[in-house]
Protein backbone atom coordinates (compact mmCIF):
# COMPACT_ATOMS: atom_id res chain seq x y z
CA UNK A 1 0.00 0.00 0.00
CA UNK A 2 1.34 3.41 -0.97
CA UNK A 3 1.53 5.96 1.83
CA UNK A 4 2.53 9.61 2.01
CA UNK A 5 5.80 8.63 3.70
CA UNK A 6 6.67 6.08 1.04
CA UNK A 7 6.04 8.54 -1.81
CA UNK A 8 7.86 11.60 -0.46
CA UNK A 9 11.41 12.38 0.54
CA UNK A 10 12.07 14.38 3.71
CA UNK A 11 11.82 17.81 2.05
CA UNK A 12 8.48 17.08 0.37
CA UNK A 13 7.20 15.40 3.51
CA UNK A 14 7.82 18.60 5.50
CA UNK A 15 5.91 20.55 2.87
CA UNK A 16 3.08 18.05 3.12
CA UNK A 17 2.91 18.32 6.92
CA UNK A 18 2.70 22.11 6.73
CA UNK A 19 -0.48 22.02 4.64
CA UNK A 20 -2.00 18.87 6.16
CA UNK A 21 -2.47 20.70 9.46
CA UNK A 22 -4.51 23.57 7.96
CA UNK A 23 -7.94 21.86 8.02
CA UNK A 24 -9.54 24.51 5.79
CA UNK A 25 -13.31 25.01 6.14
CA UNK A 26 -14.30 27.81 3.79
CA UNK A 27 -17.56 29.33 2.62
CA UNK A 28 -18.40 32.21 0.28
CA UNK A 29 -20.50 35.26 1.09
CA UNK A 30 -22.17 37.87 -1.11
CA UNK A 31 -21.54 40.99 0.96
CA UNK A 32 -23.80 43.18 -1.15
CA UNK A 33 -25.88 43.08 -4.32
CA UNK A 34 -24.41 46.38 -5.51
CA UNK A 35 -21.32 47.04 -7.60
CA UNK A 36 -19.51 50.06 -9.02
CA UNK A 37 -18.90 48.18 -12.29
CA UNK A 38 -21.03 46.05 -14.59
CA UNK A 39 -18.66 43.56 -16.19
CA UNK A 40 -19.76 41.50 -19.19
CA UNK A 41 -19.48 37.91 -18.08
CA UNK A 42 -19.88 38.56 -14.37
CA UNK A 43 -21.65 35.44 -13.11
CA UNK A 44 -23.28 37.33 -10.25
CA UNK A 45 -25.32 39.71 -12.40
CA UNK A 46 -25.66 37.51 -15.49
CA UNK A 47 -27.41 34.86 -13.39
CA UNK A 48 -29.67 37.28 -11.51
CA UNK A 49 -28.18 36.47 -8.12
CA UNK A 50 -28.62 40.11 -7.06
CA UNK A 51 -32.40 39.69 -6.87
CA UNK A 52 -32.65 39.10 -3.14
CA UNK A 53 -33.52 41.57 -0.40
CA UNK A 54 -30.14 42.71 0.91
CA UNK A 55 -29.86 42.62 4.71
CA UNK A 56 -29.11 46.17 5.89
CA UNK A 57 -28.94 45.60 9.66
CA UNK A 58 -25.27 45.38 10.70
CA UNK A 59 -26.12 43.59 13.93
CA UNK A 60 -27.76 40.79 11.95
CA UNK A 61 -24.58 40.47 9.89
CA UNK A 62 -22.53 40.18 13.08
CA UNK A 63 -24.87 37.54 14.48
CA UNK A 64 -24.75 35.65 11.17
CA UNK A 65 -20.94 35.58 11.18
CA UNK A 66 -20.97 34.30 14.75
CA UNK A 67 -23.23 31.43 13.61
CA UNK A 68 -20.93 30.67 10.69
CA UNK A 69 -17.94 30.51 13.02
CA UNK A 70 -19.86 28.15 15.30
CA UNK A 71 -20.68 26.04 12.20
CA UNK A 72 -16.95 25.48 11.80
CA UNK A 73 -16.05 27.98 9.09
CA UNK A 74 -12.43 29.11 9.44
CA UNK A 75 -12.06 31.01 6.14
CA UNK A 76 -14.59 33.60 4.95
CA UNK A 77 -14.36 34.44 1.24
CA UNK A 78 -16.15 37.73 0.56
CA UNK A 79 -17.47 38.51 -2.90
CA UNK A 80 -20.43 40.49 -4.23
CA UNK A 81 -21.38 42.72 -5.80
CA UNK A 82 -18.45 44.78 -4.62
CA UNK A 83 -17.63 44.13 -0.94
CA UNK A 84 -15.74 47.39 -0.42
CA UNK A 85 -19.02 49.29 -0.81
CA UNK A 86 -19.93 47.88 2.62
CA UNK A 87 -16.80 48.09 4.78
CA UNK A 88 -18.82 47.67 7.99
CA UNK A 89 -19.98 44.22 6.83
CA UNK A 90 -16.46 43.31 5.77
CA UNK A 91 -15.32 44.30 9.26
CA UNK A 92 -17.98 42.07 10.82
CA UNK A 93 -16.26 39.10 9.17
CA UNK A 94 -12.71 40.33 9.70
CA UNK A 95 -13.12 40.74 13.45
CA UNK A 96 -14.37 37.18 13.81
CA UNK A 97 -12.80 34.99 11.11
CA UNK A 98 -9.80 34.78 8.80
CA UNK A 99 -11.13 36.79 5.86
CA UNK A 100 -10.38 37.20 2.18
CA UNK A 101 -11.94 40.08 0.23
CA UNK A 102 -12.39 39.88 -3.55
CA UNK A 103 -12.60 43.36 -5.07
CA UNK A 104 -12.21 45.25 -8.33
CA UNK A 105 -9.72 47.49 -6.53
CA UNK A 106 -11.41 50.80 -7.29
CA UNK A 107 -11.93 51.47 -3.57
CA UNK A 108 -8.88 51.14 -1.35
CA UNK A 109 -9.16 48.92 1.71
CA UNK A 110 -7.84 50.80 4.71
CA UNK A 111 -4.82 49.05 6.21
CA UNK A 112 -5.49 50.89 9.47
CA UNK A 113 -8.86 49.13 9.69
CA UNK A 114 -7.81 45.85 8.01
CA UNK A 115 -4.03 45.57 8.53
CA UNK A 116 -3.57 41.97 7.37
CA UNK A 117 -6.76 41.07 5.49
CA UNK A 118 -5.99 39.29 2.23
CA UNK A 119 -7.27 41.23 -0.79
CA UNK A 120 -7.64 39.75 -4.28
CA UNK A 121 -8.09 42.30 -7.08
CA UNK A 122 -9.94 41.15 -10.19
CA UNK A 123 -8.25 41.90 -13.50
CA UNK A 124 -9.69 40.88 -16.85
CA UNK A 125 -6.72 41.30 -19.16
CA UNK A 126 -4.93 44.27 -20.63
CA UNK A 127 -6.36 47.76 -20.86
CA UNK A 128 -8.35 47.28 -24.08
CA UNK A 129 -9.99 44.03 -22.96
CA UNK A 130 -10.81 45.65 -19.62
CA UNK A 131 -12.54 48.50 -21.43
CA UNK A 132 -14.57 46.06 -23.57
CA UNK A 133 -15.58 43.77 -20.70
CA UNK A 134 -15.66 46.16 -17.73
CA UNK A 135 -16.08 49.65 -19.15
CA UNK A 136 -12.71 50.96 -17.94
CA UNK A 137 -9.07 50.08 -17.39
CA UNK A 138 -9.32 49.22 -13.70
CA UNK A 139 -5.60 48.45 -13.37
CA UNK A 140 -4.73 52.13 -13.68
CA UNK A 141 -6.69 52.79 -10.49
CA UNK A 142 -6.19 49.58 -8.51
CA UNK A 143 -2.42 49.53 -9.00
CA UNK A 144 -2.13 52.98 -7.43
CA UNK A 145 -4.38 51.96 -4.54
CA UNK A 146 -2.44 48.81 -3.67
CA UNK A 147 1.11 49.24 -4.95
CA UNK A 148 3.54 47.23 -2.82
CA UNK A 149 0.84 45.89 -0.48
CA UNK A 150 2.09 42.56 0.94
CA UNK A 151 -1.45 41.30 1.58
CA UNK A 152 -2.77 41.91 -1.93
CA UNK A 153 -2.57 40.08 -5.25
CA UNK A 154 -4.20 40.30 -8.66
CA UNK A 155 -6.60 37.58 -9.77
CA UNK A 156 -5.97 37.84 -13.48
CA UNK A 157 -8.80 36.30 -15.50
CA UNK A 158 -7.23 35.51 -18.86
CA UNK A 159 -9.42 35.86 -21.95
CA UNK A 160 -8.90 34.22 -25.37
CA UNK A 161 -7.80 37.59 -26.73
CA UNK A 162 -4.94 37.63 -24.22
CA UNK A 163 -3.27 34.45 -25.45
CA UNK A 164 0.26 35.38 -26.50
CA UNK A 165 -0.03 38.77 -24.77
CA UNK A 166 0.10 37.89 -21.08
CA UNK A 167 3.68 38.89 -20.34
CA UNK A 168 3.18 42.69 -20.50
CA UNK A 169 0.36 42.41 -17.96
CA UNK A 170 2.46 40.27 -15.62
CA UNK A 171 5.34 42.73 -16.00
CA UNK A 172 3.12 45.66 -14.98
CA UNK A 173 1.97 43.76 -11.91
CA UNK A 174 5.55 42.86 -11.05
CA UNK A 175 6.63 46.50 -11.38
CA UNK A 176 4.01 47.64 -8.87
CA UNK A 177 5.25 45.11 -6.32
CA UNK A 178 2.27 42.76 -6.23
CA UNK A 179 1.68 39.05 -6.81
CA UNK A 180 -0.64 37.54 -9.42
CA UNK A 181 -2.67 34.37 -9.81
CA UNK A 182 -4.30 33.43 -13.11
CA UNK A 183 -7.58 31.81 -14.05
CA UNK A 184 -9.62 31.67 -17.25
CA UNK A 185 -12.68 33.60 -18.35
CA UNK A 186 -15.96 31.66 -18.44
CA UNK A 187 -17.88 33.57 -21.09
CA UNK A 188 -21.24 33.45 -19.31
CA UNK A 189 -22.84 36.19 -21.43
CA UNK A 190 -21.50 34.98 -24.77
CA UNK A 191 -19.50 38.11 -25.57
CA UNK A 192 -18.29 37.82 -29.17
CA UNK A 193 -14.66 36.75 -29.44
CA UNK A 194 -14.29 35.68 -25.80
CA UNK A 195 -15.13 31.96 -26.01
CA UNK A 196 -12.32 29.43 -25.84
CA UNK A 197 -11.13 27.26 -28.72
CA UNK A 198 -9.09 24.09 -28.02
CA UNK A 199 -5.97 25.40 -29.73
CA UNK A 200 -6.08 28.58 -27.62
CA UNK A 201 -6.27 26.57 -24.42
CA UNK A 202 -3.34 24.42 -25.55
CA UNK A 203 -1.19 27.45 -26.32
CA UNK A 204 -2.25 29.16 -23.11
CA UNK A 205 -1.09 26.27 -20.95
CA UNK A 206 2.49 26.64 -22.15
CA UNK A 207 2.33 30.42 -21.90
CA UNK A 208 1.23 30.17 -18.27
CA UNK A 209 4.12 27.79 -17.56
CA UNK A 210 6.51 30.27 -19.17
CA UNK A 211 5.20 33.14 -17.03
CA UNK A 212 5.72 31.06 -13.90
CA UNK A 213 9.31 30.34 -14.95
CA UNK A 214 9.99 33.97 -15.91
CA UNK A 215 8.39 35.59 -12.86
CA UNK A 216 8.78 33.03 -10.04
CA UNK A 217 8.51 35.66 -7.29
CA UNK A 218 5.38 37.23 -8.80
CA UNK A 219 3.23 34.42 -10.26
CA UNK A 220 1.56 32.30 -7.58
CA UNK A 221 0.64 29.17 -9.45
CA UNK A 222 1.43 25.56 -10.33
CA UNK A 223 2.10 23.90 -13.68
CA UNK A 224 -0.20 21.06 -12.73
CA UNK A 225 -2.97 23.60 -12.09
CA UNK A 226 -2.27 25.04 -15.56
CA UNK A 227 -2.70 21.57 -17.04
CA UNK A 228 -5.97 20.90 -15.23
CA UNK A 229 -7.62 24.27 -15.87
CA UNK A 230 -6.74 24.36 -19.57
CA UNK A 231 -7.67 20.75 -20.31
CA UNK A 232 -10.54 20.34 -17.84
CA UNK A 233 -9.06 16.93 -17.03
CA UNK A 234 -7.64 15.47 -13.82
CA UNK A 235 -6.48 11.88 -13.42
CA UNK A 236 -8.51 10.83 -16.47
CA UNK A 237 -11.73 12.54 -15.32
CA UNK A 238 -13.40 15.59 -16.84
CA UNK A 239 -14.55 18.56 -14.74
CA UNK A 240 -18.29 19.14 -14.56
CA UNK A 241 -21.33 18.85 -12.32
CA UNK A 242 -20.48 15.29 -11.31
CA UNK A 243 -17.00 16.37 -10.20
CA UNK A 244 -17.27 19.91 -8.81
CA UNK A 245 -16.51 20.04 -5.06
CA UNK A 246 -17.79 23.61 -4.53
CA UNK A 247 -21.54 22.97 -4.32
CA UNK A 248 -23.57 24.31 -1.40
CA UNK A 249 -24.04 21.44 1.01
CA UNK A 250 -27.80 21.80 1.49
CA UNK A 251 -28.36 21.81 -2.29
CA UNK A 252 -26.04 18.94 -3.11
CA UNK A 253 -28.26 15.97 -3.95
CA UNK A 254 -25.82 14.22 -6.27
CA UNK A 255 -25.82 10.44 -6.00
CA UNK A 256 -23.53 8.74 -5.45
CA UNK A 257 -22.00 11.36 -3.20
CA UNK A 258 -19.18 13.46 -4.65
CA UNK A 259 -15.93 14.37 -2.92
CA UNK A 260 -16.60 17.93 -1.88
CA UNK A 261 -15.55 20.79 0.34
CA UNK A 262 -16.72 20.02 3.88
CA UNK A 263 -19.75 22.09 4.95
CA UNK A 264 -19.27 24.52 2.06
CA UNK A 265 -22.05 27.11 1.51
CA UNK A 266 -22.42 30.14 -0.70
CA UNK A 267 -24.66 32.68 1.00
CA UNK A 268 -26.60 35.54 -0.59
CA UNK A 269 -26.67 39.04 0.87
CA UNK A 270 -30.05 38.44 2.54
CA UNK A 271 -28.25 35.94 4.84
CA UNK A 272 -30.97 33.38 4.09
CA UNK A 273 -30.72 32.40 0.44
CA UNK A 274 -28.00 30.00 -0.68
CA UNK A 275 -26.66 29.73 -4.22
CA UNK A 276 -25.93 26.44 -5.97
CA UNK A 277 -22.15 26.73 -6.07
CA UNK A 278 -19.14 29.00 -5.92
CA UNK A 279 -20.15 30.58 -9.23
CA UNK A 280 -23.64 30.54 -10.74
CA UNK A 281 -26.59 28.19 -11.13
CA UNK A 282 -27.02 29.31 -14.74
CA UNK A 283 -23.47 28.42 -15.78
CA UNK A 284 -22.98 25.22 -17.78
CA UNK A 285 -20.56 23.31 -15.54
CA UNK A 286 -18.86 21.76 -18.56
CA UNK A 287 -17.71 25.25 -19.63
CA UNK A 288 -16.68 26.47 -16.16
CA UNK A 289 -13.10 27.74 -15.98
CA UNK A 290 -13.25 28.99 -12.39
CA UNK A 291 -9.81 28.74 -10.85
CA UNK A 292 -10.88 28.14 -7.25
CA UNK A 293 -13.27 25.36 -8.29
CA UNK A 294 -10.52 23.56 -10.19
CA UNK A 295 -8.05 24.03 -7.34
CA UNK A 296 -10.58 22.62 -4.89
CA UNK A 297 -11.28 19.71 -7.25
CA UNK A 298 -7.64 18.74 -7.03
CA UNK A 299 -7.44 19.33 -3.28
CA UNK A 300 -10.36 17.08 -2.29
CA UNK A 301 -8.94 14.24 -4.39
CA UNK A 302 -5.69 13.55 -2.55
CA UNK A 303 -6.15 9.78 -2.67
CA UNK A 304 -6.23 9.86 -6.48
CA UNK A 305 -2.85 11.62 -6.42
CA UNK A 306 -1.11 8.90 -4.41
CA UNK A 307 -0.20 6.78 -7.42
CA UNK A 308 3.30 8.17 -7.88
CA UNK A 309 5.63 10.59 -6.13
CA UNK A 310 5.09 13.15 -8.91
CA UNK A 311 1.30 12.92 -8.60
CA UNK A 312 1.47 13.62 -4.87
CA UNK A 313 3.97 16.44 -5.37
CA UNK A 314 1.56 18.00 -7.88
CA UNK A 315 -1.22 17.79 -5.30
CA UNK A 316 0.97 19.40 -2.63
CA UNK A 317 1.91 22.28 -4.94
CA UNK A 318 -1.74 23.05 -5.70
CA UNK A 319 -2.67 22.91 -2.01
CA UNK A 320 0.24 25.24 -1.20
CA UNK A 321 -0.93 27.61 -3.93
CA UNK A 322 -4.43 27.74 -2.47
CA UNK A 323 -3.05 28.30 1.03
CA UNK A 324 -0.81 31.15 -0.14
CA UNK A 325 -3.66 32.87 -1.98
CA UNK A 326 -5.69 33.00 1.23
CA UNK A 327 -2.63 33.82 3.37
CA UNK A 328 -2.79 30.58 5.34
CA UNK A 329 0.93 30.13 4.70
CA UNK A 330 3.49 32.79 3.67
CA UNK A 331 4.22 33.62 0.04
Amino acid sequence: MKTVSSLLDSVWHERYKRIASLNIRSSIYDVTNRCNLRCKGCFFFSSGEQHVAEEMDLQKWEQFVDREKARGVNLAILIGGEPTLCMDRVEAFYKRLPTYCATNGLIKVSRDQFPDMMVGISLWGGGEDEKVLRGKDTFAISSKNYEGDPFTYYLYTVTPRQVGKIEPVIRRIDHCGLKVHLQLLSNDEGVDGFSWRPEELRDLRYELDEMMDSYPQTVISSKYYHEVITTGMMQGRRFGWRECPSVTESLDNRQPAVRRLIHFYRWAADLKTVHRCCTSATRDCSTCKDGAAHMSWIMVNKRDHMKTSKDLQNWIEVYEMFAKLYRLIPW
